[in-house]
């Protein structure tokens, strides 16, 4: 019988709408209760497209002009909310998302959902991959199959992964954590996952957003099982232009670019982030049962996070892709409990950079237009750098922004995975 405890998935205990196989245990690792699992939220889909549908939004600006400089666009708000009630189909998203080996495991008294696609090459390469908020696991879903795939690096050496993409605790279906949870603890959860229930000895990881919490401590903390890290992001807090001055640092025109991505969300796009850091009840509870509020919130950091291109070949991030998102956080109601993560973690993002305690490789993925941005002078103030790539195409999402980008460099990992 399956335990209430490993569907348990949001702070209020509810238990989510889904449905785990009582296939047998795979693996070795029966005391974790590892078991396949399967995506069914179909019950909560008619719910929310009534909500949906019942959101009154005013016929017209209240004060045309300022654009996005205000936020999310009232037309754009529109816009969504029309192709949610008639174009998106969640019963089909779903089908495709079970197309993928889905599990759970019970690990420190929390049920962990990930996503674990194996190669067909007895070489490949463990490797785990951290989102942040507001995304999950889908923002990976575009580079999981590529990356099973037998390929080659940069230097011509043979490269494949066996991919493990978790839900980071409290969001999705993995169960919300204790109150005092710290990236510290998700990173321990993780190498759990890693090397007790999956039988890993070592592997590679990434991490971005919020997910490079977890993948730095694992970097720095595991370093006997963590072999490479590679990321798009880091927990710590970029420096803006007079302190890169003070340290010496000059940027190239991309690079000056990239900065002043950085200056306009440090000045006029981080309240989201104090307001979640302070207040989560507030912001958590007010959007809890509210779809098109959910949509606006998230939405529009899907939408100024990203390229100005999405969309257009090689993003996949369409209105679809945003509207997926926001569905998946509504059915496992999970908006609260994710936005706990910076309530949890003030010092999630650190202002003194200290190199990691191993010689392990590290690699690093610039985006041109991602919010925060790290020099490759920085970068190697942090970790054992060997490769720093700067790419003119995309943004906060690598995955969704510029699979391809993103392919390419987690395979380098395969020229330096022998060294580590």
């Amino acid at each position: 019988m399956v335990s209430s405890r490993a569907l348990t998935l949001n702070l209020a205990g509810l238990s989510a709408l889904v449905s785990i196989s009582l296939a047998t245990p795979i693996e070795h690792a029966n005391h974790f209760d590892l078991r396949p699992f399967s995506i069914n939220l179909s019950r909560g889909v008619p719910r929310m497209l009534e909500l949906i549908k019942d959101t009154k939004l005013p016929d017209k600006e209240e004060y045309p002009g300022v654009g996005s400089s205000a936020g999310i666009g009232l037309d754009v708000v529109k816009s969504l909310q029309r192709e949610w009630t008639v174009d998106f189909d969640w019963h089909k998203e779903e089908a495709k998302l079970n197309k993928y080996h889905h599990y759970t495991a019970d690990i420190e008294n929390l049920s962990i959902h990930f996503i674990h696609e194996k190669s067909h090459d007895a070489e490949a390469i463990p490797l785990l991959l951290n989102h942040g908020w507001p995304g999950s696991f889908l923002e990976f879903l575009p580079v999981i199959n590529n990356l099973t795939q037998k390929a080659t690096t940069s230097t011509g050496k043979p490269i494949s992964f066996h991919v493990i993409v978790p839900s980071m605790p409290g969001f999705a279906f993995s169960s919300a954590p204790p109150a005092n949870w710290t990236v510290d603890d998700t990173a321990r959860v993780f190498n759990t996952l890693m090397t007790k229930v999956l039988g890993y000895e070592t592997f590679a990881t990434f991490g971005t957003d919020f997910g490079a919490g977890p993948a730095y401590s694992l970097y720095d903390n595991f370093n006997s099982s963590t072999r490479a890290a590679h990321f798009a992001f880091l927990p710590f807090f970029p420096l803006p232009p007079d302190q890169l001055a003070a340290e010496n640092i000059t940027l190239s025109k991309l690079e000056q670019s990239e900065e002043q991505n950085f200056v306009t969300w440090s000045t006029t796009g981080n309240a989201y982030f104090s307001e979640q850091a302070t207040k989560p009840n507030t912001i958590g509870l007010a959007l809890q049962d509210n779809p098109i509020g959910q949509l606006a919130w998230m939405g529009e950091k899907f939408i100024s996070w990203s390229d100005p291109k999405a969309g257009t070949a090689p993003s996949v991030l369409n209105h679809n892709q945003i509207l997926l998102s926001t569905s998946l956080y509504y059915l496992t109601r999970s908006f609260l409990s994710s936005v706990y993560v910076y309530f949890q973690n003030p010092n999630g993002f650190k202002s003194v950079y200290t190199k990691a305690k191993t010689d392990a490789p590290l690699l690093f993925s610039a985006f041109q237009y991602n919010v925060a941005f790290w020099p490759q002078a920085l970068v190697a103030k942090v970790g054992n750098l060997v490769m720093y790539n700067n790419h003119e195409f995309g943004g906060h999402f690598p995955g969704l922004d510029n699979p391809p980008a993103l392919i390419q460099d987690l395979r380098e990992i395969g020229n330096y995975w022998d060294r580590a």
